[in-house]
């Protein structure tokens, strides 16, 4: 086999937690606003079409940038949204209707696609800052073309969600449309419909590439899809979470506890903080996910009768995997929350990042029990800028699209509006104690990617984890795909990959070739059947 999460770090999972744009709330507000009270007009669908040429792996590709709008429509066919979209399509294709298509998007709930699509999949990406080096994270930053693009096998769609980006709610629409697993799942479903349509690639291979809340969305567009008929050749799974349970802690729930302990101890192996230090660090995690799978896991089981000697004895050993003392862990009554980890581990070096926890920064409220809500993280805080200003030069300058609106990167109003109820496949299953709500709310959405799978068996699937994340830890991952509930037959189409990055698998330029390669390796087999 390859924590406490308070309520209010939940959207770090996903990326809502950076700062917002200035005016991106206000835009948000004032687009639900005008909804409620008869909604705002829809606009025209627009384009901006450039030609460019990027070098991946020696060859040369020349393609076509497409950054506009579609329009969603209700059952009335009346326009409830416009979604802004960057397309990228290789040019000289002798039958463009059947080259591989993939639809990208990022997660939040709230986040814009700039981080997939600049960040290292699209044939342009940012020179990130590197960790410690506070220069690189300042302006000028550097958009250069990205040699191991995934374009090399497949055009790309990088999807705005609507209430981020370019996307509005418009015409008949309102926030709650949108704002929900369901309506967000549905909304991609008919853009990703309408795109084929319009632009004649219903007989393309299709995949879906989510990262964070993306992959949450992409288990439930999958089935929304292959049931309308819409087979995907795969879905790509960037620092996966579908079961919540495994990642947020409430009382009686230790299991997040387990799952993250491989991550905690990958990020001790990095900082150098254990000693000796393992060599190998994939072979390390394997044994610590043994651990924690076992005797770990029994010790919590055991709760309060687990003995006095043998919680020592548990204790010692996580402080060995974790360079954490053995006497914190016994004052966590085994159970370290995730922002003790992260204030913990450097000391008063710094706090590690959650999303990336090779990034540190320096908690300006270091006597505050939790992070401090006005606190970025080190991760944040080294990549924000490098984003946000990349993106609108790019679009605006490169890509020749030119808007009044804001372009939001992240919206505290659809995350604060979003709707998480949930009923998965076979919810009927549940034993019936509790109120409807209760029984259907599981936010477990691994039955529906194999519901689609089983629905469409020659779906393939692929998980990419960083062993540095500790928003998705990548154990996690591991133990919400085995206990999806896909059929045995179909186990050989999952396809597992690790790399020593965290939750934004480009951040690492030593590691995001190879990420960018298994993608590509991926796209080609699951096109051709393999």
């Amino acid at each position: 086999m390859k924590r406490l999460l308070v309520a209010s770090l939940l959207c770090a999972v996903f990326l809502v937690n950076l700062p917002l744009q200035a005016a991106a709330p206000a835009a948000a507000e004032s687009t639900a606003s005008a909804a409620k009270t008869g909604g705002l007009p829809a606009p025209k669908e627009t384009s901006a079409v450039t030609q460019h040429r990027v070098n991946i792996d020696g060859h040369a590709i020349q393609y076509t940038a497409t950054a506009g709008t579609l329009l969603l429509y209700n059952d009335k066919h009346q326009p409830t949204a416009s979604v802004f979209y960057i397309a990228y399509t290789k040019n000289g294709v002798r039958d463009p209707g059947t080259r591989p298509v993939t639809f990208a998007y990022n997660g939040g709930p709230g986040f814009a696609s700039a981080l997939v699509d600049i960040g290292g999949f699209g044939p342009r990406r940012i020179v990130w800052p590197t960790p410690k080096d506070i220069r690189t994270e300042q302006p000028p930053y550097r958009l250069v073309n990205n040699e191991h693009s995934i374009l090399k096998s497949t055009d790309l769609v990088f999807i705005d969600a609507v209430g981020t980006g370019y996307s509005r709610i418009v015409g008949k629409g309102t926030p709650k449309d949108f704002y929900g697993i369901n309506g967000d799942a549905a909304a991609f479903a008919q853009f990703i419909q309408r795109y084929i349509t319009v632009n004649r690639r219903w007989n393309s291979p299709k995949f879906l590439l989510g990262e964070s809340y993306g992959t949450t969305r992409s288990a439930v567009l999958a089935q929304n899809l292959v049931g309308n008929g819409i087979y995907l050749n795969g879905v790509i799974l960037c620092s996966t979470v579908l079961d919540f349970a495994t990642l947020n802690n409430t009382p009686g729930n230790d299991l997040p506890y387990i799952l993250y302990l491989p991550s905690y101890a990958a990020v001790a192996w990095y900082h150098h903080r254990l000693d000796p230090r393992p060599a190998n660090l994939p072979a390390f995690v394997q044994q610590v996910e043994t651990f924690a799978a076992g005797e770990y896991a029994d010790a919590l089981f055991a709760g309060s009768t687990l003995s006095p000697p043998e919680k020592q004895r548990i204790a010692a050993q996580l402080s060995r995997y974790t360079d954490l003392p053995a006497d914190l862990w016994i004052k966590a009554d085994l159970r370290m929350p995730l922002p003790v980890f992260q204030r913990q581990l450097l000391a008063d070096a710094g706090m590690t990042g959650r999303y990336d926890a090779r990034y540190t920064a320096f908690e300006m409220q270091p006597l505050f029990t939790l992070q401090a809500n006005s606190a970025a993280g080190a991760t944040t805080t080294a990549i924000w800028g490098a984003l946000s200003s990349t993106l609108n030069q790019y679009v605006s300058g490169e890509l020749k699209y030119h808007s009044d609106e804001p372009y939001i990167q992240s919206s505290g109003t659809v995350f604060k509006t979003w709707n998480w109820d949930y009923s998965p496949p076979l919810s009927a299953l549940t034993a019936g104690v509790g109120s409807d709500r209760s029984l259907h709310r599981v936010d477990n959405v691994a039955p529906a990617l194999a519901r689609a799978m089983n629905n469409d068996p020659g779906m393939q699937l692929m998980m990419n984890n960083g062993y540095y994340d500790m928003a998705t830890p990548f154990f996690a991952t591991e133990y919400t795909l085995r206990h999806m509930g896909l059929p045995a037959a179909l186990q050989k189409n999952v396809h597992w990959y690790f790399y020593p990055v965290g939750h934004m698998l480009y951040l690492n330029p030593k590691a995001f070739p190879e990420v960018d390669h298994n993608i590509n390796a991926f796209i080609e087999n699951a096109s051709a059947g393999g």
